[in-house]
C-alpha cells in the first residue's frame, strides 16, 4: 500500500482508543482547505514507509497500541486496502477508516467482510455545495450511497464536516441535517489556516457561531459536538 506517513500513537484519531495513524497516498477530491496538500496533489515527492515498517511498529507496541486508523489522501483508492486490513485484523487491532465517501462499493466490500471497526465520513456540504468544497464535480448521489451504507453498516460511524467561513454557512448545516438525519454522531471540526493547505487564505467561525451551528445540527442527528477549538 502506497503509506506516506505514519504517527505511531495518538489518542485523538480514534475515539476511545490508543492507535496508530497510517496516511496514504492519493485522493480523488481536492478541497481548497484540505490540510494534507502534498498527499493530495503530490504524492510522489512524499517519502514512502514500507508496510514491513508499520508492522515492526505495531509488533513492538502490542499491548499499548490498540488499534490502526488509515487515512489520506483517500484510502479506498489503494488497490490492496483489504490485504493491508486483514493484515492488521490478525494482530487482533481495530481498525477505523477515513473516507470522503466517493467509493461506496469499497467501504460496503470491506463492510462485508467484517474487517473495519470504526469509519468516519467527511461530509463536505449541503448538496448544492459540496462541489465547491469538494474541489471536483462532485455526484452528490454517490455522497448519498455511502452516507446510507454507514448509518446501515452496524458498526461505530461518525460523520464530520470542517468548517469554512467562506464555504459553509447556517443553511449549509440545515441542508446536511437532512443529508444525515438519524445518523449517530456528527462533529463540526474547526478551520485552522496554514501554508500546507491546497488555497491558504480561508478563516474560520468562532466558537460561538460553531455553537449556533451545533444546535442546528442537534435537530437531526443524536450526538453532536466540536472538534479543534
Amino acid at each position: 500500500m502506497q503509506i506516506h506517513g505514519l504517527n505511531k500513537t495518538t489518542l485523538l484519531d480514534y475515539p476511545g482508543v490508543v492507535a496508530s495513524v497510517v496516511f496514504t497516498g492519493l485522493c480523488n477530491f481536492r478541497c481548497p482547505f484540505c490540510h494534507n496538500a502534498d498527499l493530495v496533489l503530490n504524492p510522489g515527492s512524499q517519502p514512502i514507509i514500507s508496510e514491513e515498517a508499520v508492522f515492526e511498529h505495531l509488533d513492538r507496541r502490542k499491548g499499548i497500541v490498540k488499534g490502526v486508523c488509515i487515512t489520506g489522501g483517500e484510502p479506498t483508492l489503494q488497490a490492496d486496502l483489504k490485504d493491508f486490513i486483514i493484515k492488521l485484523k490478525e494482530r487482533d487491532l481495530l481498525v477505523k477508516l477515513d473516507t470522503n465517501g466517493y467509493r461506496p462499493q469499497v467501504i460496503e466490500a470491506l463492510l462485508e467482510e467484517g474487517i473495519i471497526d470504526y469509519i468516519a465520513m467527511d461530509i463536505k456540504s449541503s448538496p448544492e455545495r459540496y462541489s465547491e468544497a469538494a474541489g471536483i464535480v462532485a455526484d452528490t448521489d454517490i455522497i448519498r450511497q455511502s452516507i446510507d451504507i454507514i448509518m446501515n453498516s452496524g458498526i461505530d460511524y461518525e460523520f464530520r464536516t470542517t468548517v469554512v467561513r467562506e464555504l459553509h454557512d447556517a443553511d449549509t448545516f440545515l441542508k446536511i441535517g437532512e443529508l444525515i438525519s438519524g445518523a449517530d454522531k456528527y462533529y463540526l471540526q474547526a478551520y485552522i489556516d496554514s501554508d500546507r493547505v491546497i488555497s491558504p487564505g480561508f478563516s474560520s467561525y468562532s466558537a460561538e457561531e460553531l455553537e449556533v451551528f451545533r444546535g442546528l445540527m442537534r435537530e437531526k442527528v443524536k450526538i453532536v459536538d466540536i472538534r479543534g477549538i
